[in-house]
């Protein structure tokens, strides 16, 4: 027996539209992100979800709300699961970092930026418990692109995750979890968007 971890993507926010840098800024959804959340909410109606975990910012906590009430469960939400901190880069696109920043490649700590390791480790010691606490259950953990790319870096020694992998906006990613043993089921799932049901609440 294994547990199976769904890790997802939020729905989509403007910042994401417009291809702004979000970290922990506090963004809502835009009313395709909501639609998103409704047909990734559908697509697990009938599953058994013993837990729903989500980061706490609103774009992920909105889109776990709609998956729990789905499954019949609520939300516990983990500042833990947050994306990446990009300090003064957030909000702004990668054309204005460069404009602004020069040296962003090479300087990132002097604008406030958590460093990917450390981000990695955090993900690492929030899912590994969430795991080990779940023995051979299901679970849901909404959380951001960057902190999700970068698990699966660290469980696939880099043959996934940051620099290869692509997670659109509310991607299934599905990893199991047995005696200690991490392994990748399936990657950035969007077939719940591809072929939505025809009614979502």
């Amino acid at each position: 027996m294994e547990t199976l971890l769904f890790l997802i993507r939020h729905g989509e926010t403007e910042w994401n539209r417009s291809g702004r840098i979000q970290g922990h800024s506090d963004l809502k959804l835009t009313p395709t992100g909501e639609w998103q959340a409704d047909c990734l909410a559908a697509s697990f109606v009938g599953k058994y979800l013993c837990a729903v975990y989500s980061s706490d910012l609103q774009r992920a906590r909105e889109t776990a709300r709609r998956l729990a009430e789905a499954v019949g469960q609520t939300v516990c939400t983990l500042p833990a699961l947050r994306e990446r901190s990009y300090g003064a880069w957030e909000g702004l696109t990668l054309e204005e970092i460069r404009e602004r920043f020069p040296d962003y490649r090479t300087n990132e700590a002097k604008y406030g930026i958590e460093s990917f390791a450390a981000m990695q480790q955090r993900a690492v010691d929030c899912l590994t418990p969430i795991a080990q606490r779940h023995r051979n259950e299901a679970v849901a953990i909404v959380s951001h692109g960057g902190l999700i790319n970068a698990f699966l870096h660290f469980i696939t020694n880099g043959a996934l995750g940051t620099g290869v992998t692509r997670l659109d906006n509310t991607g299934v990613t599905s990893v199991s979890y047995r005696l200690g043993q991490w392994r990748v089921k399936d990657v950035n799932n969007t077939r719940h968007l591809q072929e939505p049901p025809l009614f979502v609440g």
